[in-house]
């Protein structure tokens, strides 16, 4: 880009709420099993309400993991402050601060994925973060627990992810990108411990307004010779 003297611009910001709005959504629709008894009831299987049917996991009181404290897994951090959860979190830096705001406790990404009742990843896709969530990783997870991926697809492994949503350790998974999308494997598709959505992360109005307004802001910008609010380049 440099080298052909051209801009490029990005909308950071606009969407970090509804994509963290998500995620939590994503925790409770899987820990809940809200879209396999949704399945049950409308195909007629309901049988009528029984003690020990459907039972799945509240996040009151569980542990979350948040891979990646960015803007995103911050503001993931501060939605879940009212559900009383402890957080913890993998990152590269420290980040004193908001882990102090937010009474988050820094851990190696192991660490914390052998201790999250709820795993949440809010990394960028790097060479060094592809399939970071991978055979290994994965069985390193606490039994039972629960992954939400609102980032991007390829930090999972989806064939390792299958087999650990079939054989364990994990209990269910909540899915808005993928590895390869618009396909999604037909394997992951049959799982019934998982609730699949299609990329809509940012897709609220008031989100996808601020990202055409800042996009078209930028453009004005650099069509008039002025520094663009975002750049990249």
């Amino acid at each position: 880009m440099r080298e052909r003297g051209l801009r490029a611009t990005n909308t950071p910001g606009v969407l970090t709420n509804a994509t963290a709005e998500l995620a939590v959504a994503l925790m409770l629709a899987a820990g809940r099993r809200m879209a396999e008894t949704d399945r049950i009831l409308r195909r007629g299987a309901w049988v009528g309400w029984e003690p020990e049917q459907f039972l799945g996991r509240e996040l009151s009181g569980a542990t979350v993991g948040l891979v990646g404290f960015g803007r995103i897994g911050q503001r993931v951090a501060e939605l879940l402050a009212g559900f009383g959860v402890r957080l913890v979190f993998a990152a590269p830096r420290p980040m004193e601060a908001a882990a102090a705001r937010y009474s988050a406790r820094r851990m190696e990404l192991d660490e914390l994925l052998a201790v999250a009742d709820y795993v949440s990843l809010h990394v960028t896709l790097t060479p060094q973060t592809r399939h970071m969530i991978n055979a290994r990783t994965l069985a390193g997870c606490k039994p039972g627990a629960i992954l939400v991926n609102t980032c991007r697809g390829s930090v999972v492994d989806t064939a390792a992810l299958v087999e650990a949503l079939r054989d364990g350790p994990l209990a269910a998974a909540g899915l808005d990108v993928y590895e390869n999308e618009p396909a999604v494997p037909a394997d992951l598709v049959k799982l019934p411990n998982t609730v699949l959505v299609p990329h809509v992360g940012s897709a609220t109005r008031t989100t996808r307004d601020a990202m055409a307004r800042l996009c078209a802001d930028n453009v004005i910008a650099v069509l008039s010779g002025e520094e663009p609010p975002t750049p990249v380049v």
